[in-house]
């Protein structure tokens, strides 16, 4: 890119491109990326996402918004955080799977209480019985006869890691 094609600038929020082809910031991710991504790791389709708009702020931090925001560049948040970008692998946030993984159909994995417990405290497990997709994984556990999203967890050489922040670590009870 030339010198005087736009730069990313971490403390402002920029819509995304739709395309790759619209993009103007070197590295920025389009709508069209995150919304292939969501679909290919997560078998989430494409039309759970219309009606919201997807924006950067930071190098690859990437907010999701319900409807349009005509100039959030001023603002400190719009939405919610989303998608990490800009690394070698995409990283679905906590907050993002909360409030969509529920919609998952694929790379979920179902963890009884016990493995529950332990992945929501932030405790990484063996697991070498998972035979899916290595990478980041939703973690579900059945609550009232629902599987509910409880975190996203980082699946590498038979072991379930929780990234769950520290912040939002959590002690689930245990149904008897």
């Amino acid at each position: 890119m030339s010198d005087d094609a736009p730069a990313n600038d971490g403390q402002q929020f920029d819509r995304l491109p739709e395309s790759p082809a619209d993009r103007a910031v070197e590295g920025r991710a389009s709508r069209e990326e995150v919304l292939d991504w969501w679909e290919e790791r997560f078998g989430i389709g494409r039309d759970t996402f219309a009606g919201y708009s997807f924006w950067e702020k930071g190098a690859g931090k990437i907010w999701i918004f319900n409807g349009e925001a005509t100039d959030p560049s001023e603002v400190e948040a719009v939405g919610m955080t989303f998608l990490r970008t800009r690394q070698e692998h995409w990283k679905p946030t906590g907050r993002a799977v909360s409030r969509f993984g529920s919609r998952a159909t694929k790379n979920v994995i179902e963890l009884g209480p016990e493995r529950a417990v332990a992945f929501a405290a932030g405790d990484d497990q063996d697991l070498p019985e998972w035979d899916g997709d290595w990478g980041y994984l939703i973690a579900t556990h059945e609550v009232a006869d629902e599987s509910v999203p409880i975190g996203v967890g980082l699946y590498l050489y038979d072991e379930l890691r929780s990234v769950v922040p520290k912040g939002s670590r959590a002690d689930l009870p245990v149904a008897e």
